[in-house]
């Protein structure tokens, strides 16, 4: 009688390992691509940041324009 209840035990113990290693498995798999999705998160952010300094000098260089516009009118 021990060792059927000690082959119950086993098998539901295994299955819970399984379901264990599979949860785990997902895990690893997620984090990875969060990784890699971060990874291009950053880049893009960088490239924004660059573009969003672009158009500020732009911005600034438009501005002394129209100054120097409104400066020079009667």
């Amino acid at each position: 009688m021990t060792i059927i209840n000690f082959l119950n035990y086993s098998g539901y113990m295994y299955a819970d390992l399984k379901a264990l290693e599979e949860k785990l498995s997902h895990l690893i798999s997620l984090c990875s691509d969060l990784r890699h999705e971060n990874a291009q998160l950053r880049l893009d952010l960088n490239a924004m940041q660059s573009d969003t300094e672009l158009l500020k000098a732009n911005m600034a260089e438009a501005s002394k324009r129209i100054e120097a516009l409104m400066e020079s009118l009667p």
